[in-house]
């Protein structure tokens, strides 16, 4: 070869404590951030943070289902799983 290895064969093995705590990490994450940012439009915000309930409840779960959706599948990789070296 010319000196550089091929990555792309490897299938260097992650830790499974890496995965679990970048998955309940990037939960809590979009939790408080999209729940605060919806709650904001929403009218749920609350002197000790936010309420949702009904529909706009729904619809935070929903945006956090995307959030693992779109950052796993066009972005390589959830922002916590890329801070602790979890994406394969």
């Amino acid at each position: 070869m010319s000196g550089t290895e091929d990555t792309a064969g490897s299938s260097e093995k992650v830790a499974t404590w890496r995965i679990i705590l970048g998955a309940i990490l990037d939960f809590l994450t979009a939790f408080f951030v999209l729940g605060f940012l919806l709650a904001t439009i929403c009218g749920g915000r609350t002197e000790s943070g936010f309420f949702l309930e009904g529909a706009s409840a729904l619809l935070l779960f929903a945006l956090i289902a995307a959030y693992f959706v779109a950052f796993n599948r066009f972005l390589g990789g959830t922002i916590w799983k890329r801070i602790l070296k979890a994406v394969r």
